[in-house]
């Protein structure tokens, strides 16, 4: 029986193929999350949303810590579900995306992931295992989705 969940926890955590890829799998996780969003996470109720979040969250908290205890690693890069949790966050209080907004929201989160900045690099220092490595991209993707909704806001782009 723990050889099918270690597989499950496999398979959540790394989006499959995600977050196997060579080069980059956090950003490969954030534009695989980015693409499936018109048809996974944005046509739902806002409401609706905050529950497929919740789930991931949970999902991905319990994934993300089985792969640290696997692979030995603290957040081992092949774990991409945070990605995934982080940039539908970003795109949560968005009633409608176009294709240039959802690549503005891709950059962003992904500027703010890689940077870190106060307090998503203490989010992931302070706060161990999975749970540490899910909640440092959503911090991250709080400051994606407000700076994305400012850009909307005084600079409209069609």
């Amino acid at each position: 029986m723990r050889m099918k969940t270690d597989v499950l926890a496999f398979w959540i955590s790394t989006l499959g193929p995600l977050g196997r890829m060579p080069v980059a799998p956090g950003t490969w996780g954030a534009l695989g999350a980015t693409l499936a969003a018109p048809w996974l996470f944005l046509p739902f109720s806002p409401l609706v949303r905050a529950v497929i979040l919740l789930g991931i969250l949970a999902a991905g908290t319990w994934a993300a810590q089985r792969m640290e205890q696997l692979t030995d690693r603290k957040d081992p890069g092949c774990v991409v579900v945070d990605e995934l949790c982080g940039q539908w966050l970003t795109f949560l209080p968005f009633a409608a995306l176009s294709p240039w907004h959802l690549l503005a929201g891709f950059a962003l989160f992904r500027f703010f992931d890689i940077l870190k900045p106060w307090p998503v690099r203490s989010a992931e220092k302070k706060i161990p295992g999975g749970l540490g490595i899910m909640l440092d991209d959503c911090v991250a993707a709080l400051y994606a989705s407000l700076t994305l909704w400012l850009l909307l806001k005084f600079f409209p782009i069609p």
